[in-house]
Formats: C-alpha cells, structure tokens, sequence
C-alpha cells in the first residue's frame, strides 16, 4: 500500500533477494528521455515456483504470457511521432519475468528514438526482451491501420460463468483443500470467472483479472472451484506465479486429463498480463481481450 511517497511492503509478499534492491516497482521512477534496454529488470521464475514445488526442469506444463503494451510511440527519421500496441509473447520456459514497471520504462525510453521502419523497431524491442528474459519472445507490433483486427470481445456462449452461484465463501488464501469433485462423470467443460483478484507481491496494491478455464476429466464442483478462485483475493503474487499455482493445484486436486487455465489482467500503467498455462498438447486460447481491460 501507498501512504504519500512511502512504500509499504506486505510482511507476507515473498521475500525477494537483497538484489531486488534496484527494483523499480514501487518506487517513484523518472521517465527516460532517451532508448535505455539497461531499463529491463528481470526477476527468476523459481522465486514462484520454488513455494509450488515445480522445477524448471520438470515443468508440468506448457504457455506463454502474453503482454500488451499500450502506450508504444517512437519517431520516424523525420521526427513524426507514431504509435501502436506492442504483443509480446514471453515462453513460459523462460528462466525469469521482465518486471512490470521495468517493461513500461524501458517502452518510453523509445519515445524519442528514431526508427527507420517498424520492422526495425520490431528488431530492437525483439533484441532486448529476449536478452532480458534469457529467451527467445514473439512480438508483434500492431499499427493503427490494424486496430479494426483488436476487437473486444467476451467468452463463448458455451463457456459457463462461474460468478452467479449463490455460496457463502470466506477464504481469502489459496487453499487447493476448497476444490472438489462433482461427479465422476468424465465432461469437457469451459468456465470462466471474472472475480479474480491478487495482490502485487512488492508493492500490496490490487491485481484484477478473469480467468479462463477448461478441462476434459471428472467434473469439477463449480461451488469449489469459484471459491478457490476467490480465495486468491489475499494472495501476494506476480500474475504469472498466481496462475501456475492455480494450475499446479487444480491439477494435484481434481486431476483433469487435460488442463487449460487463462488468465487476462487487466490494464495497469498502459500494459495488461495474459498468462496461460496447460497440459502439453492443449491448444492455444482465443487471444481476448475483455472490456475490462
């Protein structure tokens, strides 16, 4: 939480190492003037998983998160302002995370520099993810004359939403214990929910998201698995931490054959996080973005 210019770290966040002392999130950042790739902080995958007990050798899953950035704008060679939405798709068998903050600094550092082409730029910002995650990324840089092809857009009538059962629910830190069995019934089931919430681990303030998922395996009781969604009201955690342990949990609890959760945050600071994570084999989600965000 926030008081004036002092950062409050929550006593419950997961310790960061002393390192992270050159962290930019939570702390007041002047805006670069010039290209500066040095902007990128990257924070190792493990600090999450080692709580979940999943290996970088061993990943029980397979995805990507995808970030958008909104606020991309760069110079041509005469000076001319231009802008677009940058699409970034970081592998989740990426040795770290690039920093939300970080990521957003390092996007205005292109504000005054002069590109050529967009396929140049495209290069550079590609060059400098890569480098910073430790892997290879796709990017996308998407120009105003391809908006119309960003539509809004909400789940699938045959996707369930999970939000308007009438339960009592008083668990606010994930517990895979709130996750039950409905039937031994073997379905294909999508569901959704849009009550996601977690708390950033550095900083305390509100992460909101929906999450999507579906899954081919004994039905899941939509009581219990609503109640473990909002049981990560409280929860300290990156975005992408929070869906590998929804994952992880899911998958020990119920057992599904197969798993699909997605998870679309919404925006903050111009960019917005979309981790996905899955049974190998899956398909790749529908890459939507909601109102929310």
């Amino acid at each position: 939480m926030k008081f004036g210019h002092t950062t409050i770290r929550n006593m419950n966040a997961p310790t960061l190492p002393t390192h992270d002392k050159a962290l930019p999130l939570g702390k007041e950042s002047a805006y670069p003037d010039r290209y500066d790739a040095s902007l990128l902080y990257p924070i190792s995958r493990s600090l999450g998983r080692n709580t979940i007990g999943v290996s970088a050798g061993r990943l029980p899953f397979i995805g990507w998160d995808l970030w958008r950035g909104y606020e991309l704008s760069w110079l041509n060679l005469k000076g001319l302002p231009r802008t677009a939405i940058l699409k970034a798709w970081v592998p989740a068998t990426s040795p770290t995370i690039i920093e939300s903050k970080s990521f957003k600094l390092y996007l205005n550092s292109l504000n005054n520099e002069r590109f050529e082409s967009v396929a140049q730029l495209q290069d550079r910002i590609t060059a400098d993810l890569q480098n910073a995650a430790q892997s290879s990324i796709k990017i996308e840089v998407i120009t105003p004359d391809a908006f119309v092809n960003e539509p809004i857009s909400e789940p699938a009538r045959q996707s369930t939403c999970l939000d308007d059962q009438d339960i009592v629910i008083d668990d606010y830190e994930p517990n895979a214990d709130l996750l039950a069995i409905a039937s031994d019934n073997v379905v294909i089931e999508s569901v959704f929910s849009r009550l996601l919430k977690s708390n950033c681990p550095v900083t305390g303030q509100p992460d909101w998201g929906s999450v999507h998922i579906e899954y081919r395996g004994r039905a899941i009781d939509h009581a219990a698995l609503l109640r473990y969604i909002v049981s990560f009201r409280q929860h300290q955690g990156f975005h992408e931490q929070c869906v590998e342990q929804m994952f992880c949990d899911i998958a020990a609890r119920c057992q599904p054959e197969q798993l699909s959760i997605y998870a679309r945050y919404t925006r903050r600071g111009g960019m917005d996080i979309n981790p996905w994570r899955a049974t190998p084999g899956t398909p790749e989600p529908s890459l939507l973005r909601s109102a929310q965000q």
